[in-house]
């Protein structure tokens, strides 16, 4: 990853793309760096994920509600305020939401599991 200066970022600015799901729809904002992704995403009521995502995220919840599954069966329940952390390939994640929400979702190259058991 390298240095990324000073900026802020007007997400009003940023283009929405849509992405469907299994059932329903996401927009995304998207803005990319070298080695480092930063969306505002909004998943509509009735979204659930096509797919079981391994790849590492911080994922924080701005407003609404969400489910994060883990093929496992775990079922973790986030609202607005609440946020998840998970490094590459340590699980295998879908969201839904039956009421909307809208996420900040961070992702890059610092979430490589290339690690062992670094602790903040």
């Amino acid at each position: 990853m390298t240095s990324i200066p000073f900026q802020s970022i007007d997400w009003k600015t940023i283009e929405k793309t849509e992405h469907k799901g299994e059932t329903g729809i996401s927009y995304w904002q998207t803005v990319q760096f070298n080695g480092l992704r930063i969306r505002l995403v909004e998943y509509l009521s009735g979204y659930m994920a096509d797919h079981w995502c391994q790849k590492g995220h911080i994922v924080h919840c701005i407003d609404g509600d969400f489910t994060s599954e883990l093929e496992s069966g775990e079922r973790f329940f986030l609202t607005a305020g609440m946020t998840y952390i998970v490094s590459d390939k340590l699980s295998s994640h879908k969201s839904k939401s039956e009421n909307g929400v809208k996420l900040l979702i961070i992702d890059g190259d610092f979430l490589r599991n290339n690690l062992r058991n670094q602790s903040l």
